[in-house]
């Protein structure tokens, strides 16, 4: 067992020779046989072992076993003593659930503290197996057919590779004993419905019933990274970055605003999945995913909301933002000078006199105007755009609600509540920002006064 555990660890990149690992030991087979394991094939190792009081005597053996077990190893042990069954109840959760999070939570604390470069875990192939069948009855995706991951979220779990037989041979051929936990042998929490009752009905079928669905799980594993292959390849082509920060390549992080191409997703063999790929994580609940798959024929405008996030259908894309925390503020700026909204955008103001004989310079970029000053009333404010709000677009003779200018642009519901406006003391719009400014205010052959803005 000893070179298969260690073939395991160098093909699956699951340890490092200099790295401190913490091993949890309940003194059950699979622990003892995963801490003197990792012990006999060099790795530095702590053990730790959590009493969740919910078997009298028998947990306090096994904490005993435990320590006998480790001062024999001279290998250090740390303990818990939990009150599992207050925390259950405080937190309305089962027993089994309490358990598991307080000592994950304890193990990652434990981690963190003494520098430890994983948490090791001793699941071997039929825990595998049940958790298989256990997805398999609760319904679920690709991913739980695939039995329990090697490595994953700073748990590592170097036993994967052997059975419970194999197990208990080493251990038998070592002479080391064990603890049995009695709540293992009693078929009342579905696992062990799994392991007592259907397993061994199943091996009637075909004994090799454990070895035959970690195959179909291994077979999975390949499709998996096939799949994921073919759909981060497709998300570079599907995802829009808004962000100029984010490159093409990139998939946008969860802190950015992205645009789904709803071209591509409709070619995508299974768009669901897709979907399901891009908006799980970021709070989607699977009903509002299932919804915006049916939605990529429908009518723009409808949204959806999770508890992070914002999706909105506009026209041929989904447009994906955050949602936001606050509302930006309202900026004031009394007079020319620099002035900072927030850590992305900052106004120079700067008043300029116009002699008759020069003639003014129009820039095309939209982060650079020029004003006719005369008739401009400081303060000015630079805020949001809001319901109501009206200007006269340059080159029009009549005012005209914002909403509709932008409207007419084809911006979406998040960029029309993102868009800023610049107004002087009278409320009157000057710029819509970056869009275009109030031709009550352009410049003309009787300007005399400009005054220059700058978005840095």
């Amino acid at each position: 067992m000893l070179n298969k555990v260690r073939r395991f660890i160098a093909n699956e990149h699951l340890l490092h020779a200099e790295a401190l690992y913490l091993v949890a030991l309940s003194g059950g087979a699979d622990s003892v046989a995963l801490l003197l394991t990792l012990k006999e094939l060099g790795y530095r190792v702590e053990a730790v072992h959590c009493n969740f009081q919910l078997r009298g005597e028998e947990s306090l053996h096994d904490e005993r076993f435990c320590q006998e077990l480790c001062r024999r190893e001279n290998i250090p042990l740390h303990k818990v003593h939990f009150d599992t069954r207050s925390y259950a109840a405080l937190h309305k959760v089962s027993i089994e659930m309490a358990a598991r999070d307080l000592r994950y939570h304890y193990f990652f604390q434990l981690k963190e503290t003494l520098g430890a470069d994983a948490v090791c875990v001793g699941h071997h192939e039929e825990d595998s197996v049940e958790t298989i069948l256990m997805n398999l009855v609760r319904g679920t995706g690709l991913k739980g057919l695939m039995g329990i991951r090697p490595k994953k979220d700073g748990i590592v779990r170097p036993l994967l590779c052997v059975s419970r037989h194999e197990i208990e041979a080493y251990l038998h051929a070592r002479n080391e004993p064990f603890v049995t936990d009695s709540t293992n042998l009693v078929a009342d929490v579905v696992r062990n419905k799994i392991r007592l009752t259907i397993l061994p009905r199943l091996a009637e079928i075909n004994p090799s019933v454990n070895e035959a669905i970690l195959h179909t799980a291994e077979h999975l594993s390949n499709v998996d990274r096939i799949v994921q292959n073919v759909l981060q390849n497709t998300l570079r082509e599907a995802i829009i970055p808004v962000d100029s920060t984010i490159g093409e390549e990139d998939i946008p992080s969860t802190d950015h605003a992205f645009k789904l191409n709803l071209k591509v997703i409709r070619q995508f063999p299974a768009p669901s999945h897709l979907l399901f790929h891009v908006l799980r994580p970021l709070g989607f609940t699977p009903s509002q995913i299932e919804e915006t798959a049916g939605h990529l024929e429908g009518q723009t405008g409808q949204v959806w909301t999770s508890s992070t996030h914002e999706l909105t259908h506009d026209r041929d894309v989904f447009f994906v933002m955050p949602v936001e925390k606050e509302r930006k503020h309202t900026l004031v700026m009394p007079e020319p000078g620099r002035y900072v909204y927030d850590d992305g955008l900052s106004v120079r103001l700067t008043r300029k006199r116009l002699l008759p004989s020069q003639s003014p310079s129009f820039s095309r970029s939209q982060t650079i105007i020029d004003l006719d000053a005369s008739s401009i009333r400081f303060p000015l404010t630079l805020r949001r755009a809001a319901e109501g709000d009206r200007f006269v677009p340059l080159g029009m003779d009549g005012a005209q609600l914002v909403s509709d200018f932008l409207t007419n642009l084809k911006r979406n519901r998040f960029e029309k509540r993102g868009q800023l406006i610049l107004a002087d003391a009278t409320g009157t719009i000057l710029w819509v920002l970056g869009l275009r400014i109030s031709d009550r205010f352009k410049i003309t052959s009787h300007t005399t006064s400009i005054l220059h803005i700058e978005l840095l």
